[in-house]
């Protein structure tokens, strides 16, 4: 079948977040599969990924939207009630190219990834369409006011959570829709009274991230990943390191804490100490998993699932996490994954790990067992071509 991936961004290099996703999604569907790719390109960097891509794709379409051109585009919020991250996606330069594409070619289904690009195919009913969340954005605007304390971004956040929930109504005029949690699934089901929604779940490359070899005797290094100009994650390391890890050090005073991720911020580097390691980006996140002993996600703010905990528990590093993206793994805490929500019980387990090297190797097998089970992402093509099959109308 052919099938077009209409992407907010290029997906490559396939770290972290949606670019990941869909370039391991990609990467399984071209064995049997026609594909093409059509999205933004938003940096100069970015033209040069075409090579690559086009290992996948059968044709890879970029059209050029640089961030400075985005940034006067959200200035059309002041009288257009449209979120800010659709606004900045808002190009004609854009609509004029899918529209080239679909006229030249003919395709089965298109995969329209994220809210923000929803808008170029909403009314396109003659074409099979699938809208991929991927998670419940106004959940994570909701979550992100809830835990802002300056007045002003609160009233952003504020406003912007309202108008995202009253714009994912889009999902309506789609054939199906996905979302990549159970718990971003029922919010949204219950939010806007809609049956037309289905589970994608991120998913790990087994073969980048593999189970079994972790060394469970060394018990001084506690890991954070991610991309650190992430608001989510900038937070969340912010909040680690005033109100857990002083917790932590008492217990263990050699402990180390590891930031590993691309674009730290300037909040982010100011955190940096002899005990506080910050590393930029990391080509090889599998070997900074494996030095771990226990990998740490206290997000305050967010929704769907976060790769950082799929990754390490493919390994099988034991993890703690707050309730941000727990819910949406389906397991019960301790099955890789240690959930708690208040600073000093996330502090006493990530303490009970470091004690414990059976406990650290009890918690890290049951996490390889559910990723292996549920989160591969070959399993996870499979079931998104089902879902691209079941929408064509052939």
């Amino acid at each position: 079948m052919k099938f077009l991936f209409f992407a907010n961004r290029v997906p490559y290099p396939p770290y972290r977040g949606d670019k990941l996703k869909i370039y391991n999604l990609a990467k399984r569907l071209s064995k049997q599969h026609e594909l093409h790719l059509l999205t933004f390109a938003q940096t100069k960097e970015d033209l040069g990924y075409k090579a690559e891509l086009e290992k996948i794709f059968t044709k890879v379409h970029f059209v050029y939207l640089p961030k400075w051109q985005s940034a006067l585009n959200c200035f059309a919020a002041l009288w257009d009630a449209t979120p800010l991250q659709v606004l900045y996606f808002r190009s004609a330069a854009m609509r004029q190219k899918l529209t080239e594409v679909l006229t030249n070619g003919k395709f089965d289904a298109i995969h329209v990834q994220h809210l923000r690009m929803s808008p170029y195919l909403a009314d396109a009913k003659q074409i099979p369409r699938i809208l991929d969340m991927p998670d419940a954005f106004s959940l994570y605007w909701q979550r992100r006011m809830q835990a802002q304390r300056n007045p002003l971004l609160k009233l952003f956040t504020y406003t912007e959570q309202k108008r995202v929930l009253k714009y994912e109504a889009v999902m309506r005029q789609y054939d199906m829709s996905l979302v990549c949690s159970a718990e971003d699934l029922a919010y949204l089901k219950t939010q806007h009274g809609i049956d037309n929604i289905q589970l994608l779940p991120n998913g790990v490359d087994l073969d980048t991230f593999k189970a079994g070899g972790h060394d469970y005797s060394h018990n001084h290094t506690v890991l954070f990943t991610g991309n650190m100009d992430y608001a989510p994650n900038v937070d969340a390391v912010q909040y680690f390191v005033n109100d857990i890890f002083p917790i932590i050090k008492q217990r263990h005073p050699q402990a180390k804490f590891i930031i590993a991720g691309q674009r730290p911020v300037k909040k982010v580097q100011q955190l940096a100490s002899a005990d506080v390691l910050i590393t930029g980006f990391v080509k090889d996140l599998a070997t900074v998993y494996n030095d771990a002993s226990v990998v740490v996600a206290p997000l305050r703010f967010g929704a769907g699932t976060q790769n950082k905990v799929l990754e390490a528990m493919a390994m099988g590093v034991p993890v703690v996490c707050s309730n941000i993206g727990f819910k949406g793994l389906c397991i019960e805490s301790g099955q890789g994954a240690i959930m708690q929500t208040e600073p000093q019980a996330f502090a006493e387990s990530v303490i009970a790990l470091l004690d414990n090297q059976s406990l650290r190797q009890q918690t890290g097998s049951a996490g390889m067992a559910v990723i292996q089970s549920r989160f591969g992402w070959d399993g996870i093509a499979h079931k998104l071509v089902q879902y691209l099959q079941s929408i064509c109308k052939i």
